[in-house]
C-alpha cells in the first residue's frame, strides 16, 4: 500500500467533517465527488444552494451538506463569537456579519472554531496569505508553536530512500529567507509533522551550498547555526548539516549534474534523510525541481500542507 493509500485508509477509519469553502472553483467539486465516492470524509460546502447548483457542473456531490451563511441558524452565534475574539482589534457586529456572509473562508474557520467541523481545506483559488489569515486570527497556533511554516510532502514511487520514498521539503511556501532561529523552528515543526503524517522517525537534512564544509559563506553559517539551535531545543532530533544544495547546478554541465546527483543520492541513502530543510524558498523551489529531475519521476505525487497547528 502506498503512502497516499495509507492516509486514505486512516481517514476512513477516523472519518472527519471537512469544510470546503471555495465553492466558486470547479476543482472543489471534482475533489468533493472523489472524496465522497471513496468515503474519506464527510463534507460541508459553503454557499447558497443556487450558487452551488450553478457551479457544480456534472459532479455528483449529493452526499455533501450545504451550509448557506445567509440562512443558517448558526450564523448569529458565529457573528457573536467572532466579535468576542476580535473585539480588541475593533471588530463590530456589523463588520463580523459582513465578513462571514461574504468571505466563506472565515465562515469555514468559524465552523471549525465552534466545533461544527473538524477542519477546512482551502487554497485552490485563494492565496496562502488569504487562507492563513482567518486561521491565525480565529484558531491561533498550537501552544508552543513559535513560527508558522509550510512544507511539501513528496512521494516518489519505487524509491528506497526516505520513508519508502516519502519526504518532507520545508519551508517551500511561507518563509522567504528565514534566519537561523526561524530555520531551526521550521526543522523542528516539520520533523514533528513528518512523524505525525508518516508515522516514522524523522531524520533531518539541513541543506546549503556547502558540501561537507567545502564552502564558507554567511548562508552556510546560517544553516550550521540553525542545526545547532534545533538540536539544542530538541535534543532527540536527528539532524545533519552541510548537505549540498543542487540548485546551483541547474545551468552547469551534464557532468556537474551527474556528480551532484551521485553525491546527493549517496548522502540520502547513507543517512536515510526524510525531512529536508532549505535556507530560502527560492532555493527550495529550484531544489524541488532538480530533485524530481534526479529521480527521473515526472509524476511524483505532491501535496502541500500549510502548517498551522491548532
Amino acid at each position: 500500500m502506498g503512502f497516499i493509500d495509507e492516509i486514505k485508509a486512516r481517514a476512513k477509519v477516523c472519518k472527519k467533517t471537512i469544510v470546503l469553502p471555495e465553492t466558486e472553483d470547479e476543482r472543489t467539486y471534482k475533489a468533493a465527488e472523489a472524496v465522497l465516492k471513496e468515503g474519506i470524509a464527510d463534507l460541508v460546502l459553503v454557499g447558497s444552494k443556487e450558487e452551488i447548483e450553478k457551479n457544480k457542473g456534472t459532479y455528483d456531490i449529493s452526499g455533501a451538506a450545504i451550509v448557506d451563511p445567509a440562512t443558517d441558524a448558526r450564523t448569529e452565534g458565529y457573528i457573536a463569537k467572532l466579535v468576542e475574539l476580535r473585539q480588541k482589534k475593533g471588530m463590530t457586529p456589523e463588520q463580523a456579519k459582513e465578513l462571514l456572509l461574504n468571505n466563506y473562508l472565515y465562515y469555514g474557520v468559524m465552523m471549525v472554531k465552534m466545533g461544527d467541523a473538524d477542519g477546512m481545506v482551502s487554497g485552490a483559488c485563494h492565496s496562502t496569505a488569504d487562507t492563513l489569515r482567518p486561521c491565525l486570527q480565529i484558531l491561533k497556533t498550537k501552544p508552543g508553536t513559535k513560527l508558522v511554516s509550510a512544507f511539501f510532502l513528496m512521494v516518489v514511487p519505487d524509491c528506497d530512500m526516505g520513508a519508502d520514498g516519502t519526504f518532507v521539503f520545508a519551508d517551500a511556501g511561507l518563509e522567504q529567507n528565514p534566519d537561523p532561529e526561524k530555520l531551526a523552528n521550521i526543522a523542528i515543526s516539520s520533523a514533528d509533522s513528518f512523524k505525525l503524517l508518516v508515522g516514522k522517525e524523522p531524520v533531518v537534512a539541513m541543506l546549503s551550498h556547502s558540501t561537507k564544509g567545502s564552502a564558507k559563506h554567511a548562508d552556510v553559517d546560517k544553516v550550521v547555526e540553525a542545526t545547532r539551535l534545533a538540536k539544542e531545543q530538541y535534543p532527540d532530533l536527528k539532524a545533519n548539516q552541510n548537505f549540498m544544495d543542487l540548485s546551483h547546478n541547474l545551468n552547469e554541465t551534464e557532468d556537474d549534474i551527474a556528480n551532484a546527483r551521485k553525491y546527493y543520492n549517496g548522502a540520502v541513502k547513507q543517512y536515510n534523510m526524510k525531512v529536508q530543510m532549505f535556507p530560502g524558498s527560492l532555493i527550495a523551489g529550484l531544489f524541488h525541481f532538480e530533485t524530481k529531475k534526479m529521480f527521473e519521476v515526472e509524476n511524483a505525487v505532491e501535496r502541500q500542507n500549510v502548517q498551522v497547528k491548532f
